[in-house]
This record gives C-alpha cells, structure tokens and sequence, in this order.
C-alpha cells in the first residue's frame, strides 16, 4: 500500500515492533496489548505537566487494574524519566510482582496512597483481559479501591484526579469526583487530540527529511 505512517493497536505485545522490522514506514503504537499506550502516557504527562506545573519532584499514584493496563506500563516509564516519583496501587492480585524492580513504590491501600500523591490517575478494571477472577466482587472492589469525595474532602491538601477513560463511574471513580474541580479528565481528552497531532507532525517531517 506505501503508506507512510502505520497507527497500529493490536492484542498481542511487540506487535508494533515486529511490523516496523517488515515495512519501511513509521509506526505508531495506539496499544499492544497489556504492554504498552505511549501516546497516552505522552497527554498524561502533558496534562499533569499543564496542571501542576512540573512533573519533577511531583508525586504520581497510578490506582486500579496495573497488570492488564498498558497505560500503567507506559506512564511509570516516562514520568520517571521526566523525575517525577511514581507509585501504584490497587488488589495484591492486580499488581505485578515485577514493579518493584521499575523503582515505583507499591501500595495496597488506597487512603494512603491518596494522601502520599500530588496526582492520581484511577485506571478501570479490565474484565475483557481477565480469564480468571482477581477480587469477590465490583461491590468489593468498589469498598476498597473507589475513589469518592470522602476521600478527597479527607485530605490536608488538594490533588488533581486523572482517568485515560472510558470511565466505570461507580466503580473505580465516582461521577462526583470525575465531574469534580479536582478532575482534569475533560483536560486530557482535549489534550490528547493536540499531543497525538503532534506526534503524527513530528513523524511525517522526520519522514520527508530522511527522503530528501
């Protein structure tokens, strides 16, 4: 086909890395699998950055489903590089035991993980990915690791709340938080459309420099 740009989401991991090796052309990862989103991390960063005013030094708490979430993988990698410190949270049976080695902190209870950040990102439950049962119950689930305004009304300082969508509101993010001053949800959905072009701009003209 000639195509000079390939936006590839696809189920298996690597999946971008092993058509970049068959196809002269640039590839864009949108998603391979529980692996990896890096444009998504790109807006996050952007809109934590657009928020708090920088990412360094500033405390970041990933909650919910990390070891089906490609969004998860993505954001440790590039906020640390950008020196912000990360840490993860959600059920013993959500996280992956490898995380530890990344250099992130791990957390189990979500209180402490809210009064610990600046930010927290609060990432769905991913039942498409799940062949087996991780926790009892959504109701469980929902006691233990649902952010509400409780919570938030409970802490010494404010924090900004961040969600990659789409959202289960009840479950892991109430509509009250996600709707809330605290929210910059809205953000990164706008944020995404401009970061995404700017990688699709970058790319082309990379491109066309390399063929002239």
């Amino acid at each position: 086909m000639k195509v000079d740009m390939v936006v590839m989401r696809h189920p298996n991991p690597g999946a971008g890395e092993f058509l970049s090796q068959h196809v002269d052309t640039s590839i864009v990862n949108a998603g391979d699998g529980a692996h990896e989103h890096p444009t998504q991390a790109l807006l996050d960063a952007f809109s934590i950055r657009e928020a708090v005013g920088t990412l360094e030094g500033t405390k970041v708490a990933i909650v919910g489903d990390i070891v089906h979430s490609r969004v998860a993988l993505s954001n440790v990698l590039l906020l640390q590089k950008m020196g912000a410190e990360v840490m993860v949270c959600g059920p013993s049976t959500l996280v992956p035991k490898y995380m530890h080695t990344l250099g992130v902190k791990v957390e189990y209870d979500l209180q402490k993980a809210i009064e610990w950040c600046d930010v927290a990102n609060m990432l769905r439950v991913q039942h498409e990915r799940q062949d087996i049962k991780y926790f009892p119950s959504i109701a469980e689930y929902r006691a233990q690791y649902g952010l509400t305004m409780e919570h938030l009304d409970g802490l010494e300082k404010p924090i900004t709340i961040m969600h990659p969508g789409p959202i289960n509101r009840g479950v892991e993010i109430t509509s009250e938080v996600a709707d809330s001053e605290h929210s910059i949800i809205l953000d990164q959905v706008e944020n995404g459309v401009a970061v995404r072009m700017a990688v699709l701009y970058l790319l082309a003209e990379k491109r066309k420099l390399n063929k002239e």
